[in-house]
């Protein structure tokens, strides 16, 4: 779609308003809620992003979302996506906005749309198309004309598609809400006047949209009428809105963090997610948004940060591949039935807090005489307590909270986890037969320019690709004392980042990269040269632009100086102003080499592993069946992937996670190093290749290897879920038996993926069993007969329910004790 469509998209809206206009908006909210047709709601949402899925996986994402319990999908609009040149805008593939809101309309859900345009999102220069940073006398995000009249041209052509398509709720759509900027409040606060006149200009300009639907500004202290501002972080039950006539809102509860290149991958129990969702609402609000719920892939050179990987799971509800994350998933489906059990006591009272000890409360919602709704709350991180409420005694685990949707009966505790836990299998399924190509470190002349100094790396690509090429050549003396056995001089490179490779002479010298802390890096290594004249080439990579921060068009990536020579005769030389070359690119990028009709442009020899800047093809046929693919990339060290063409990403298994991978306990506050996996191992190991990308035979993969990995070592695997676990107690809450009125007993649940049955009992105990999944063992209470039923009930079936009563399993094997059911079972 480009400006044509754009300009009939804008003249049909002008025609929709003049026969259908959102005077009579029928979204609107009060202290309480979001008002929808007259009716208060309390709104589950989670963020599905569009681009970092594909469309052939929206239909299947959407749906798992609704059948765990969810209203709305919340997603981000991706400005550099949408128009990655001035006035040229693409709407179609991964950036199909139209057709991603249409699937989630179709399913029944509403849409939270995210505007922005700055979207952070760990996205690439945080959203915004890398032209904008060359508009004369542009700043980014403050009271500053060039950027505004960009900013307002993109909202105002996204709000006008929306309104061409009929997507507003006012119009029979799916679109409730609306966000404007993001994040603002804190740069607002470090950079003054010039912010806040930005802020309420922003404000302003999304009001004067009229999309006829509220809009928000998260993390927004100061957002003015009407416009609502809300919360986002790991917690939010400290958080109340800036008028007493707005709800509370939650538009970002992360469900872990984002996954950067050289760190270890965090994790969040869902005790503690769920907690604190159950902690936020209990407090008032009406509005919950998990980020991400399915956080995806970073395809191509979307990652931001920098060093942001190319996985972007989140360890969302909804893996990367699109599979079910048990026991998260769940669970969370679990507290939001049980809040639904609640929601009209909740959206129409405000609570009635009591303490019922030190560190224990209730929040009670009594609409009326005859309704009650009541949250048991402990926030001890060590104890269990057992409180008195309503004259009946309730035990509360440490840090949980319990729902009780009559004030009398346990439907839900947010530390008891009854849902099924999937133990995910990455499966061998062959390797490949590689050819390599070998870029070189010489320049052609058309493709390269020469100058004096130094030049700063993104001004000169303009982010068309990672590479740049800082070439330069040094005369050395024959005289010179290491020619004669001496230490070879030392070459010292300062860079603003984010990695480089050194050669000297063509051959390898050495590299070096930054981090997500800090991208800059200093390389510093013995240069062999040889008398006479010799050649450094630079090759400076970088690894994503930023994504947050203050006027980050400012920010640097490159070789910047100064560069180096000591050890020589005479000291040392600084090499920062003498003539340079650039090239932009690699030779096999402007060859074409990752495309399906260029990559046979070059002739390809034999595969070498350990070799630097090398070029690996291979040709593979699609397995059969559904699961999700991935490459292991783990004997690699730092490149590109592209399959038939299309870019995978980046990869870096080279460079290895440190950090505290420790023991991990839900109890007490979460943040993002508290617990965390693959310390002293690759951050990413498995990327994803969409199986809508794939022919059936005869497909295409194109690395481009950076250090010199082994391709040898690389394989196709699929995704799977091979156990399914379940631990139920006989005390666990059941949602179920309260929604039916009868006093029935928990049950073990256990589903395997679809199309897929349960082919083996791997272990069953009822009594007091021990351990977690694949590693249960029985306890000194275990009923004889515990395989016998799950057997019976679960083997060839797709799903299967057990009820954890005695009688079930032979009668009761430990009278006077607390017993649970355990049962780990095989999918194939």
């Amino acid at each position: 779609m480009g400006t044509r469509w754009l300009a009939a998209a804008a003249a049909a809206a002008a025609m929709l308003t003049c026969l259908l206009t959102p005077a009579a908006a029928s979204v609107a909210y009060d202290h309480k809620a979001i008002i929808i047709n007259g009716q208060r709601r309390l709104l589950i949402s989670g963020s599905i992003h569009y681009p970092r899925s594909t469309p052939q996986m929206w239909p299947d994402l959407i749906q798992k979302a609704k059948d765990g319990g969810l209203d709305v999908i919340q997603t981000y609009v991706f400005w550099n996506g949408h128009e990655p040149s001035p006035g040229q805008y693409y709407f179609e593939d991964r950036y199909d906005l139209v057709r991603f809101i249409k699937l989630v309309q179709q399913a029944g859900l509403y849409v939270h749309l995210r505007i922005g345009p700055y979207i952070c999102a760990e996205w690439n220069f945080g959203g915004f198309p890398v032209w904008l940073k060359y508009i004369p006398g542009i700043q980014f995000r403050t009271d500053n004309e060039p950027f505004k009249v960009a900013m307002e041209k993109f909202s105002s052509n996204i709000v006008s598609m929306m309104k061409a398509e009929n997507l507003f709720e006012w119009q029979g759509g799916p679109i409730i809400l609306s966000q404007i900027e993001n994040e603002f409040g804190p740069p607002e606060y470090d950079q003054g006047e010039p912010a806040k006149k930005y802020a309420a200009w922003a404000a302003q300009l999304a009001v004067g949209l009229d999309t006829g639907v509220p809009w928000i500004m998260c993390k927004q202290d100061d957002a003015p009428d009407p416009v609502i501002n809300t919360c986002n972080g790991f917690y939010c039950d400290y958080f109340s809105p800036n008028k007493p006539y707005k709800p509370t809102m939650w538009t970002e509860v992360w469900t872990s963090w984002f996954t950067g290149f050289g760190v270890p991958v965090p994790h969040r129990p869902v005790e503690d997610l769920a907690f604190s969702v159950a902690r936020f609402i209990q407090k008032g609000g009406s509005f919950v948004n998990y980020y991400m719920y399915h956080g995806g892939t970073n395809f191509g050179r979307t990652a931001g940060g920098p060093f942001i990987a190319t996985s972007y799971d989140y360890d969302a509800p909804i893996d990367e591949f699109g599979l079910l994350r048990q026991p998260k998933w769940g669970h969370l489906r679990d507290l939001h039935r049980a809040i639904k059990l609640c929601e009209l006591a909740l959206v129409s009272v405000d609570p009635l807090v009591t303490s019922l000890g030190n560190l224990q409360e209730s929040h009670v919602f009594r609409p009326n005489p005859g309704d009650c709704a009541a949250f048991l709350s402990n926030y001890d991180v060590k104890s269990y307590a057992r409180v008195s409420f309503n004259g009946i005694h309730y035990d509360l685990p440490p840090w949980s909270i319990s729902i009780l949707p009559d004030c009398k009966t346990t439907v839900f505790n947010t530390a008891r986890v009854g849902a099924q836990t999937s133990l995910m299998e990455m499966s061998w399924l062959g390797g490949f037969s590689w050819q390599s190509y070998n870029d070189d470190t010489h320049f052609d002349d058309d493709m390269s320019f020469t100058t004096i100094g130094l030049l700063e790396q993104i001004n000169v690509t303009r982010d068309r690709t990672d590479y740049l090429w800082y070439t330069s050549y040094v005369n050395i003396n024959e005289s010179e004392g290491f020619l004669k056995g001496g230490d070879y001089p030392v070459l010292s490179v300062m860079s603003a980042g984010h990695a480089l490779n050194v050669f000297i002479n063509g051959q390898l010298s050495g590299m070096s990269y930054g981090g997500i802390e800090d991208p800059r890096l200093k390389y510093s290594g013995s240069a062999k040269f040889q008398a006479g004249s010799n050649t450094i080439s630079i090759l400076s990579a970088s690894v994503g632009l930023p994504n947050v921060g203050e006027h980050f068009e400012t920010w640097n990536a490159g070789v910047l100086g100064p560069v180096v020579l000591s050890g020589l005769d005479e000291g040392w030389r600084d090499l920062t102003w003498q003539n340079w070359t650039y090239q932009v690119g690699l030779k096999g990028e402007a060859l074409n080499l990752h495309a399906l009709t260029e990559s046979s442009s070059v002739e390809w020899g034999e595969s070498y592993p350990k070799r630097p800047l090398t070029w690996y093809k291979a040709f593979f046929d699609a397995p059969s069946g559904n699961d999700p693919l991935a490459l292991d990339m783990s004997s690699m060290g730092k490149g590109q992937i592209w399959i038939n063409g299309q870019s995978v990403g980046r990869y870096w298994p080279g460079y290895t996670a440190a950090g505290d991978c420790g023991p991990c306990d839900y109890r007490g506050e979460y943040n993002e190093k508290k617990c965390q996996s693959n310390c002293g191992e690759p951050t990413q190991r498995w990327y994803h290749i969409p199986r809508s990308w794939l022919n059936p035979t005869g497909n295409l993969l194109i690395l481009f290897e950076e250090w010199g990995g082994d391709p040898s070592g690389i394989s196709l695997v699929k995704r799977s879920i091979g156990n399914v676990c379940a631990y139920v107690s006989e005390w666990q809450p059941s949602i179920i038996s309260w929604r039916t009125k009868v006093n029935g007993k928990p049950k073990v649940r256990l589903t395997c993926e679809e199309g897929k049955m349960m082919l083996s009992i791997k272990f069953a105990s009822f009594g007091t069993p021990q351990g977690v999944c694949g590693g249960y063992s029985e306890g000194s209470c275990h009923a004889h007969k515990s395989y016998d039923i799950f057997e019976k009930r679960c083997i060839g079936k797709h799903s299967c329910a057990v009820a954890v009563v005695p009688e079930v399993f032979g009668g009761d094997p430990c009278p006077g004790v607390m017993k649970s059911a355990a049962v780990d079972a095989i999918c194939g």
